[in-house]
């Protein structure tokens, strides 16, 4: 037990080292990484947590109520739904627009307007993390570059017998930011991929589940043209 606590607390203390060491470059991949690390936060909230992949279970609930003309009570579902569930926003606007009677055209026009906003509320933020993951690893590289143009010049001025010592230092302070960058980028990246499928995979589901009330809307309502054309005959 001994044993293993003096082990992690060498390796913490190698870490702080590392990163003392490192100078700028080792901050400014932890600024970074903190920014990484809330973005991921944020979304994982966002699109796992408030965001669910239950959307077509919820517009197969308005089709009953499409069909028997009780657009009134369509509204009142979808506005409940509304706050966690993008497809009640977008069965709102197509719902009201099957009430105003503006026929196939609006419908389609008003809930496209809607998906639009909504499926860009998926993406938001994502691609900053291949960015970050990115400047990351070249900002360990850099710092990699830096630290050994330094090593170089010291062991030009050091005594020969000083020499191998102060390159194996210089050396491994070097390396440390480039660890301390792929520390920083590999979580990063997989993330972006993650997020990215999930933000995906949401899209495909409400814009399949809005096509489905689009359809119920469409195929039951009229434009007011139609409506007063058939009145006259």
């Amino acid at each position: 037990m001994q044993k293993d606590e003096g082990l992690y607390m060498d390796t913490f203390s190698n870490i702080a080292h590392g990163f003392s060491a490192g100078g700028i470059w080792m901050w400014a991949i932890f600024v970074a990484q903190i920014i990484s690390l809330a973005i991921i936060a944020e979304r994982v909230f966002a699109l796992y947590i408030r965001r669910g992949s239950e959307q077509m279970d919820i517009a197969l609930g308005f089709e009953e109520d499409i069909k028997k003309g009780q657009l009134d009570k369509v509204m009142s579902k979808a506005r409940r739904v509304s706050n966690s569930n993008a497809i009640g926003l977008v069965a709102q606007a197509g719902t009201q627009a099957a009430i105003d009677l503006g026929g196939r055209d609006e419908i389609q026009a008003r809930m496209d307007e809607v998906l639009l906003k909504e499926n860009s509320k998926f993406e938001k933020r994502i691609g900053y993390l291949a960015m970050l993951g990115n400047v990351g690893t070249l900002l360990g590289l850099l710092g990699t570059i830096v630290g050994m143009i330094g090593s170089f010049d010291a062991v030009s001025q050091a005594n020969p017998a000083e020499k191998a010592t102060q390159l194996a230092h210089h050396i491994s302070i070097a390396m440390y930011c480039t660890a301390y960058g792929l520390i920083m980028a590999i979580p990063a990246l997989i993330m972006f991929s993650v997020l990215q499928n999930r933000a995906t995979h949401l899209a495909e589901d409400l814009n399949q589940s809005a096509l489905k009330i689009f359809n119920w809307l469409s195929y039951s309502y009229e434009t007011v043209t139609t409506k007063k054309s058939r009145s006259n005959n």
